[in-house]
């Protein structure tokens, strides 16, 4: 495997760090490859609690390899693209929970990378934006339609024509990020996903499933997908457990089953 991406398991949380310090962990090929080939395999985890992604030095992810694109034409450049676009559907896809902890630049495809995340959680030098146009190009690993969704079409307008960048608390106010962290947030993103793990694998699976599967749907479409969700949890020994667990006042000793 690559050390693009480097891995340290905690338990049933997994920590992935991209690993291209010098190149501000810009995203290539290789890169978007490997996280898309290890979030493949941890699809098939079943201890697997959650995902922690971060990137190592002073940024998450300050873009896309410029010198690796600069030179594509437009077949080359929409096949990288979807390369780019398939790494964040199958992020959405695995059923756990992943948490972003954004330590500096989260630039064009960084940012976007965040966006696939399921928790964003920005440091106080943080930096999210999506520049795209000041290299005379557009998002394309999913930018444009991500940022509509986080934060209605006049936020996304003004960050992907303006190519502006925001800082921490701008982007949690926004909804780019989840929540500002003072202090390490590396270790706040662990500290959550640790408190994930702890909840009913089986309903953590299921929430993250009612919400990203049912973003675009209408509220009726949305509600009744929501409850036969919630009515697959009564068939499940963690539900059981779970609710024992509270009226015996108890900590649930959860299974995933």
């Amino acid at each position: 495997m690559s050390d693009v991406i480097l891995r340290e398991r905690r338990d049933a949380i997994e920590i992935l760090t991209v690993n291209r310090p010098k190149a501000l962990n810009a995203l290539n090929q290789e890169v978007m490859d490997t996280l898309h080939e290890i979030v493949g395999e941890l699809s098939m985890d079943t201890e697997l609690r959650a995902v922690v992604l971060t990137g190592s030095g002073k940024a998450f992810v300050a873009g896309a390899d410029i010198a690796s694109m600069q030179e594509l034409h437009p077949l080359e450049a929409e096949a990288f693209a979807g390369s780019g676009q398939d790494m964040g559907e199958a992020m959405n896809r695995l059923q756990v929970p992943i948490i972003a902890a954004v330590n500096g630049f989260a630039l064009g495809g960084g940012c976007e990378l965040a966006m696939c995340c399921d928790i964003v959680l920005a440091g106080e030098r943080a930096l999210f934006g999506q520049p795209e146009v000041k290299l005379g190009v557009i998002p394309g690993f999913g930018g444009t339609q991500r940022l509509i969704r986080r934060v209605g079409m006049a936020k996304a307008m003004d960050l992907c024509l303006t190519g502006r960048m925001v800082k921490a608390a701008e982007a949690v106010q926004m909804g780019i990020a989840s929540r500002l962290v003072e202090g390490d947030v590396l270790e706040a993103a662990i500290e959550t996903a640790e408190t994930i793990a702890k909840n009913g694998p089986v309903a953590v699976r299921l929430a993250k499933r009612a919400l990203i599967e049912n973003e675009d749907v209408s509220l009726e479409a949305g509600l009744k997908a929501e409850r036969s969700l919630f009515a697959l949890c009564f068939s499940t020994a963690d539900q059981r457990e779970g609710m024992a667990a509270f009226l015996g006042k108890r900590a649930a000793d959860f299974t995933g089953q």
